[in-house]
C-alpha cells in the first residue's frame, strides 16, 4: 500500500477508473435521483464517512483553515459542487460516453490557466498531445460532424459537460494556493464547503418542482459516488498533482473516457460509434504525446 501511494501514475490511473464510474453511476441515476439532490447527498454521505478520521487533524489545522477559509470554500464550491452539478445535469441529455470523452478537454484548460497565471509553458510534443485531445472532443460534441461546431448546433448535454470541464480545469490549476493540509483534512473542509454550497441548487431543484428523491437504485448510485469518486477519487487527485504538477496529473483525465466508455457499453449497453473510437484514438495518442514531452522537459532541466 505504501509503495503505492508513491506510486503517482498508479493513483491517477485509478483515480481515472473512479471517475469513469462516476459518469455510469450519474446515468443510472437519471429518474431515480434528481441531479442537484444527488449532488447534496454525495456530499453529505462523504462529509459522514471521512468526519470521524479527519476531526483530530482538523483542530490541530484549525488556525490554517481559519486563514485560508475563503480560498477552501471556493475549491468545494466550484471544484466539487459545481462540477458535480453541471455534471450530472448534463447525463439527463447525453451519453455517458460522450461526457467521459469531454472531460479530455480538461488538461487543455490546465494548460492555458497554468501559462496565463504562472507562465509555465509545454514543450512541443505537450502542444501537438493538446491539440489531439481537443481535437478527440470537437470530434465527440459535434458526434462525429465537426461542421455543427460552426453552427454551435450542440446537444444541450454536451454543453454542459464543457461548462463543467472548465470548472475542473479551472479548479486543477487553483490548487497550487491550497495550503498546507493533512489530505484528510483538505477533503473534508471542501467536501463541507461543497455540501454547503449545494444546498441552494437542491432547492432551487424543489421549487421548480424537479426533485426526485431517491430509490433503493438512486441509493446505490448515492453511495457509490460518495465513497469512490468522492472520497478516494479526490483524496489520491489531490495527492498526485503535489507530486507531478497539475499538467501532468491532468493528463490522466484522458484516460476517464477509456474507462468510461468501456463501462457505459458493458453495463449500460450503449451504441460505440465509429466517431468515437475515432475521437478516444486521438485522446489516447495526445496523451502518450504529452507524457513523453513532459519528462522531456523535465530531463532537459538537468
Amino acid at each position: 500500500m505504501t509503495r503505492f501511494l508513491r506510486n503517482p501514475f498508479l493513483m491517477l490511473t485509478l483515480v481515472a477508473v473512479f471517475w469513469g464510474g462516476n459518469a455510469i453511476a450519474g446515468k443510472l441515476a437519471v429518474g431515480h435521483v434528481s441531479p442537484m439532490l444527488l449532488t447534496t447527498l454525495r456530499w453529505l454521505f462523504a462529509v459522514t464517512f471521512i468526519a470521524p478520521f479527519a476531526l483530530q487533524n482538523v483542530r490541530s489545522q484549525w488556525p490554517i483553515i481559519r486563514n485560508h477559509l475563503g480560498t477552501l470554500f471556493l475549491f468545494g464550491a466550484f471544484g466539487f459542487a459545481g462540477f458535480n452539478a453541471l455534471f450530472y445535469y448534463a447525463l439527463n441529455y447525453t451519453t455517458a460516453i460522450n461526457v467521459t470523452i469531454e472531460q479530455s478537454i480538461m488538461p487543455l484548460i490546465v494548460f492555458f490557466g497554468n501559462f496565463l497565471l504562472f507562465k509555465l509553458k509545454p514543450s512541443r510534443l505537450q502542444f501537438i498531445g493538446f491539440s489531439l485531445t481537443l481535437l478527440g472532443v470537437a470530434v465527440t460534441v459535434s458526434h462525429g460532424h465537426l461542421a455543427s461546431l460552426l453552427r454551435l448546433d450542440l446537444n444541450r448535454g454536451d454543453a454542459l459537460m464543457l461548462l463543467a470541464a472548465l470548472l475542473y480545469g479551472g479548479y486543477t490549476v487553483a490548487l497550487k494556493y491550497k495550503p498546507n493540509l493533512h489530505w484528510q483534512v483538505m477533503i473534508l473542509v471542501l467536501a463541507v464547503s461543497a455540501l454547503l454550497s449545494s444546498l441552494p441548487l437542491a432547492y432551487l431543484e424543489y421549487r421548480a418542482g424537479n426533485l426526485i428523491f431517491p430509490d433503493l437504485q438512486g441509493v446505490g448510485v448515492i453511495l457509490y459516488i460518495a465513497i469512490f469518486p468522492s472520497l478516494f477519487a479526490q483524496s489520491l487527485y489531490i495527492r498526485g498533482v503535489e507530486m507531478v504538477g497539475g499538467n501532468r496529473a491532468n493528463l490522466f483525465i484522458n484516460l476517464v473516457p477509456v474507462f468510461g466508455s468501456i463501462l457505459a457499453v458493458l453495463i449500460l449497453g450503449e451504441v460505440f460509434h465509429t466517431y468515437h473510437i475515432f475521437a478516444l484514438g486521438l485522446v489516447i495518442a495526445g496523451i502518450l504525446l504529452a507524457e513523453h514531452g513532459a519528462k522531456s522537459s523535465v530531463e532537459a532541466e538537468f
